[in-house]
């Protein structure tokens, strides 16, 4: 299962699947990909034809009750359970960004330029501290 955003170590859902799935090391997509961060809450990534690019995040090992019982219940209902390409060219589950599923109004950010979530998460911060940086 590859993993890129709340769910990978490190991150605020990790809990779920910690000491029950083995992490088997970082991995990146296939450059076929838009990723999108929803109310900054999570990421999604969307396969495109055109203009995509290489996601970073985490491939782990899991088994079928894990993943079936634990992590897909704690997903955002914008995100549902498909396969994908990785960049050495395995295919492996992932979680998907369904658009239809994203409630009008929603702030939705594409990020793939960020190339991950982490790095997005890191700007975020750096902008949460401009204000002090600045003095304002």
């Amino acid at each position: 299962m590859f993993l890129n955003g709340t769910a990978m170590s490190g991150q605020k859902d990790h809990g779920c699947i910690a000491g029950l799935a083995t992490l088997l090391g970082p991995a990146t997509t296939a450059p076929d990909f838009r990723f999108f961060a929803v109310r900054d809450e999570f990421p999604g990534l969307f396969p495109v034809e055109s203009g995509g690019l290489a996601i970073t995040g985490e491939l782990y090992e899991m088994t079928d009750e894990l993943l079936f019982d634990v992590l897909l219940p704690q997903e955002p209902k914008e995100l549902e359970l498909g396969s994908i390409r990785l960049a050495d060219g395995r295919t492996v589950r992932a979680m998907i960004l369904e658009p239809n599923r994203i409630a009008t109004g929603d702030k939705v950010v594409d990020i793939a330029d960020f190339g991950g979530w982490r790095a997005y998460q890191a700007h975020l911060d750096a902008n949460a501290r401009a204000h002090d940086v600045l003095g304002l």
